[in-house]
């Protein structure tokens, strides 16, 4: 699961996903600053209507919107407190959870960019935060839905989405993150991570059936350890090689 992530820059996103980003300029919505927390205001990328879809030849559209879907027949676009979070829907429901339901089995399926995304390693018996982004700099395109919630007493039109998780248990660099259950074996810790959609892959994720959306969502296809940059691991690896060795001999601290 992730609750803070970095949209990547405005031209960024137009140059790799080639979209027209309208944000900043006379008349438009400034441009989501990073960090995105829950319920903050992010970007995502959805398939265009058909009637748009001529004027971009990659037939998709950015749009500016709330980090955390809003549940079916609720008043307001966001909780009193956060002790309900909705921007990460778990894969195994999401066509079941109430808030989620009807934009999987819809189809409103999105991509949102980010320079990096942030996930908790607790190795060291102590949080450390790591920064996760791609090995090559660009940004990664992480799964998630999309939904459109209209205020009912401003009328206001509210678009908003969450990431899709799926369990990491077996992914050698992301089962290292999370906080660990001591009374679970490795293998049943359910940690989870978000789903990341290659390039190839974006026209089948924004336009094809339900069935060849899960298809891209196989544990599987996360990115291999190498896509990512190391270096929080490896920071954290010295760490540890440090703790395990102990404070040098003959010193009183």
């Amino acid at each position: 699961m992730c609750n803070l992530y970095n949209v990547s820059p405005k031209e960024e996103v137009e140059r790799h996903f080639r979209v027209v980003v309208k944000a900043g300029g006379a008349g438009e919505e400034s441009y989501p600053q990073a960090p995105v927390g829950p319920f903050g205001r992010g970007l995502f990328i959805r398939a265009a209507p058909a009637a748009a879809a001529g004027d971009d030849e990659s037939g998709r559209e950015a749009v500016i919107g709330q980090w955390g879907m809003v549940p079916p027949r609720s008043k307001h676009p966001r909780p009193a407190g956060r002790a309900i979070l909705t921007n990460n829907a778990r894969i195994e429901s999401v066509a079941e959870r109430p808030t989620y339901r009807d934009a999987w089995l819809s189809g409103r399926r999105c991509l949102i960019p980010a320079q990096s995304y942030q996930e908790p390693n607790w190795e060291t018996g102590r949080n450390i935060w790591w920064p996760l982004r791609r090995a090559d700099g660009l940004p990664w395109a992480l799964a998630g839905i999309w939904s459109e919630w209209q205020h009912p007493e401003t009328g206001e039109l509210i678009p908003n989405y969450s990431m899709l998780t799926l369990n990491c248990d077996a992914h050698p660099l992301l089962n290292r993150l999370h906080k660990p259950d001591p009374a679970l074996p490795p293998d049943a810790q359910d940690k989870r991570a978000v789903m990341t959609i290659r390039p190839e892959d974006w026209q089948a994720w924004l336009r094809g059936s339900v069935s060849e959306a899960q298809a891209l969502l196989a544990a599987e296809r996360l990115p291999a350890p190498e896509e990512f940059d190391l270096a929080p691991a490896e920071q954290t690896d010295a760490l540890l090689a440090r703790l395990r060795k102990g404070p040098p001999q003959g010193s009183l601290f």
